[in-house]
């Protein structure tokens, strides 16, 4: 479950328990509202807490400088590369 989603849960949620005002036989909207919007809050920390724990490190990889035939100055140009890499924050989990 993402941001989104839990959002998303968390509106339908609201809406059920303090918009809608008609009765369903057996089933109570505004309860159904509450446990929406309880399990989008959790969702929501939930999305929240793994985004702050990932790490994202970048590595810029950079060539020989290059000057292209039809600049007009000539100047070199280096060429990069960038790879992303996406790990957990905790070393001792390999």
């Amino acid at each position: 479950m993402r941001i989104g989603l839990s959002l998303l849960l968390i509106a339908i949620g609201a809406i059920l328990k303090f918009a809608v005002t008609t009765h369903v036989n057996g089933l109570n909207l505004a309860t159904v509202g509450v446990v929406l919007i309880v399990v989008g809050a959790i969702g929501l920390v939930l999305s929240l807490i793994w985004l702050a724990v990932r790490r994202r490190t970048d590595v810029i990889h950079e060539g020989t400088p290059t000057v292209y035939p039809g600049d007009p100055a000539g100047r070199p140009v280096r060429q990069r590369s960038r790879t992303t890499y996406y790990e957990p924050n905790d070393p001792g989990e390999y």
